[in-house]
């Protein structure tokens, strides 16, 4: 299968590793994987903080780059979120329904990872090895949005050598949400002690989840409390063989 990169602007510019692990797996299963270099932001941050007009542009883009491509994988839950009940919204505001329409049709298309190995290839043993006691976070947009349910805990079970820890409380928000952490600080510090908190009774080594941007918030605190559990994308182990370094 020939399936298009959405790398998403996080794993572009701060956690490249999480969308090279992403083509190294899907390529190990045997599936071509290109990327479209027309693409750039979705406009997920622009729609999020109230800005629709200049999220427009973006929406455009979106669609036109990657509209000629049957499938396409994104290792983040809120972007692809974002793909799938945002953009068709943005464009029925500017009354565009010929984009709405477009936007839609690419939307149904757009997959993020968890969800493209389990219902579209119809895989949940990827073949990786990952000897570490691991704790999985599932995000909100992955959750609530756009409901990948235990997609990825059905992936990390066949992963030899892990052992999978269920986190506690784990459908709680970790307090990021994006300019949330900004605008909010104090109540998003709140949220991330409750979810480190959790994550640190596991005895987990390796917090997990579909979006780097949880991760980076939940890996900032546990770093800042010097706790030694690391953070790492669910593409990575995913992609990890016993040949890994």
């Amino acid at each position: 299968m020939r399936i298009a990169l959405f790398v998403t602007c996080l794993a572009d510019t701060m956690f490249p590793a999480a969308a090279k692990a992403t083509v190294h797996l899907l390529e190990r299963l045997g599936h071509e994987v290109v990327f479209p270099e027309g693409q750039t932001c979705c406009g997920q941050m622009h729609i999020n903080t109230g800005y629709q007009q200049d999220a427009l542009p973006l929406v455009r883009r979106h669609v036109r780059t990657f509209a000629p491509y049957d499938v396409v994988v994104a290792p983040s839950g809120s972007c692809v979120g974002s793909v799938r009940h945002q953009h068709a919204m943005v464009a029925r505001s500017a009354g565009d329904e010929g984009l709405a329409a477009r936007a839609e049709d690419v939307g149904s298309r757009t997959y993020e990872l968890s969800e493209l190995l389990v219902d579209v290839l119809g895989v949940e043993d990827v073949g990786a090895y990952y000897p570490h006691r691991v704790t999985y976070h599932p995000t909100c947009h992955s959750l609530r949005m756009i409901r990948v349910g235990d997609k990825p805990q059905r992936l990390l079970r066949h992963v030899r050598g892990l052992e999978l820890v269920e986190l506690p409380a784990a459908d709680q928000c970790c307090g990021f949400g994006g300019t949330f952490a900004l605008k909010n600080a104090d109540t998003s510090t709140a949220m991330l002690a409750d979810k480190m908190r959790h994550v640190l009774d596991t005895g987990a080594e390796v917090c997990t989840a579909g979006d780097s941007s949880c991760l980076m918030h939940i890996g900032g605190g546990l770093s800042r409390l010097g706790a030694g559990v690391r953070t790492v994308h669910l593409a990575e182990i995913l992609a990890a063989t016993e040949d890994t370094p």
